[in-house]
């Protein structure tokens, strides 16, 4: 099987270095299923392509199977694997390439950053859902998709087409981004994958896909078909990607017009449209995957429906509301605002007279514009909002004058020797009156069943309630506030709340 990527930016052989392979070589590497060979068929200042060639060995590859993969019996040796790009391509992908999907290149560290005109050519990919699928998956993500249906015999039109596609992709991206829209997209299009689905699986969606998966109008039909069709684990992962993005859970699984696989009915597709799901996913005798036993006291037998868990996202922004409300704030200033769904509570009360939010990221704020609309709004209404780009670790007068401040899920995403940096410019020189932080309890992660790192792939650390209380105690005594501890989200008698927070109050005296 064959992927060629191609870009025309000038020098184009820069490819080579974003690659981590040098154009005038031939390379070599062993897979457990076969050889991945790298070469250039071009390589020139205007134009140059890598390639990326999978030898298949059938043999190899039965030997490779593991315990509890499915058996295949003959097809195990005779079938599409060696020609049609599959998760055996994704697989090798990763491992040759693994340096350039985490955007890494010393020798010229701008060019992982720098979007590249690309063309991308796969001549055969196995394709359930035909071409629009193809079009409906890739190019949300900015890519131009060119996906013609493989004829099952070009003498014998009448037989109609295959289940593969030629697909050719362009479009101007980061090679980093390309690579993980590969590795993800490639096993979904083929809705299968080689190997034996396990609930780290849930780890590598959502490291490929935080970036872009979250936002995707197709992601529940990827998070599905990338775990196999395991309700447990889509379930999983689509809860991880609401945490990135503050988003409801419940928005991250629409209505997919899916043809249901074999022993999937339609009252499943159902279920996962409404953010519910199977009956055999969720047995009477536990909690559902991610979630905390209900230790209520109410009667299980009384007949009661069971309330519907909101997501912890959702608990967390209310949280945030009801504190500042009794704070008695006025003006708000969202640092880290994302992609602005804080913001956009803020504005929705009046009371907040004048609502401010400041994020590192440009695009983040282009998505936080184009979800609040500020075109839309009232005169009085889009001139209580601010939206501007900036850092914490430095100091910026438009972080000033305002009476509150909140670092909601923000401080575990500074790298710890930055930390002090942050301190300074929020409680030393923008100084508001009150600032409310939270930030995950890492004491709770493990009630997170298929969770086996932290719970955010960008996340430099996570604390626990000793050292967040030993962190809060420690600035506000050295910048004159007052904190008080709170829990966000049902708390656990053994490992605490989902989400701790704490509100500093600055000293009048101060």
């Amino acid at each position: 099987m064959l992927l060629t990527i191609s870009t025309t930016a000038r020098p184009a052989t820069d490819l080579g270095f974003l690659l981590h392979k040098h154009p005038d070589r031939v390379q070599e590497f062993g897979q457990s299923f076969g050889t991945a060979t790298v070469f250039y068929p071009e390589a020139g200042e205007r134009r140059c392509t890598a390639a990326l060639l999978l030898d298949v060995d059938p043999i190899a590859l039965a030997r490779s199977r593991g315990k509890g993969s499915p058996d295949f019996s003959l097809s195990q040796y005779v079938n599409d694997r060696p020609y049609a790009a599959s998760s055996l391509l994704a697989v090798a992908l990763a491992d040759v390439f693994r340096t350039a999907r985490a955007g890494r290149c010393a020798a010229r560290p701008e060019l992982p950053g720098t979007p590249l005109p690309l063309e991308i050519g796969l001549p055969a990919l196995p394709c359930r859902g035909g071409p629009e699928l193809a079009g409906r998956l890739f190019e949300p993500l900015g890519w131009t998709v060119s996906a013609q249906a493989v004829p099952l015999d070009e003498g014998f039109p009448e037989w109609g087409d295959s289940r593969y596609v030629r697909l050719s992709l362009s479009g101007t991206v980061r090679l980093a981004d390309a690579l993980n829209h590969l590795y993800v997209l490639l096993p979904v299009l083929d809705d299968a994958k080689h190997y034996w689905i396990a609930p780290d699986e849930v780890d590598k969606l959502v490291r490929a896909g935080g970036g872009w998966l979250r936002g995707h109008p197709e992601r529940g039909l990827i998070s599905r078909r990338y775990l196999g069709r395991r309700w447990a684990l889509a379930r999983t992962a689509l809860a991880r990607l609401a945490e990135l993005g503050d988003e409801p859970e419940e928005r991250l699984e629409p209505a997919v017009a899916e043809e249901p696989a074999a022993g999937e009915t339609a009252a499943d597709e159902l279920a996962a449209a409404a953010g519910s799901w199977p009956a055999r996913d969720r047995p009477d005798d536990g909690p559902r995957d991610g979630e905390v036993p209900d230790r209520g006291t109410g009667d299980a037998g009384d007949g009661e429906a069971e309330p519907k868990a909101r997501p912890l996202a959702v608990q967390r922004r209310e949280a945030v509301l009801r504190t500042l409300e009794d704070l008695g704030a006025v003006s708000v200033i969202d640092l880290g605002c994302g992609q602005g769904a804080l913001v956009g509570a803020l504005l929705a009360t009046p009371r907040f007279a004048r609502v401010a939010g400041m994020d590192v990221s440009a695009m983040a704020l282009t998505i936080a514009a184009r979800k609040l609309r500020p075109e839309r709004m009232p005169d009085s209404k889009r001139a209580r909002l601010t939206l501007f780009q900036g850092a914490l670790t430095y100091t910026d007068k438009r972080l000033s004058g305002y009476d509150a401040a909140v670092l909601m899920e923000v401080v575990e995403h500074v790298d710890p020797p930055r930390l002090a940096a942050l301190e300074r410019v929020v409680f030393g020189h923008a100084r508001p009156e009150h600032v409310i932080v939270t930030t995950p309890n890492i004491e709770y992660n493990v009630r997170y069943e298929f969770l086996t790192g932290l719970r955010h792939p960008d996340h430099r650390f996570e604390w626990t309630r000793a050292e967040f209380a030993g962190w809060a105690a420690r600035v506000a005594g050295e910048h004159g506030y007052r904190v008080t501890l709170r829990p966000v989200g049902e708390e656990d008698p053994e490992v605490g709340p989902p989400t701790q927070m704490g509100v500093f109050t600055r000293d009048q005296r101060s």
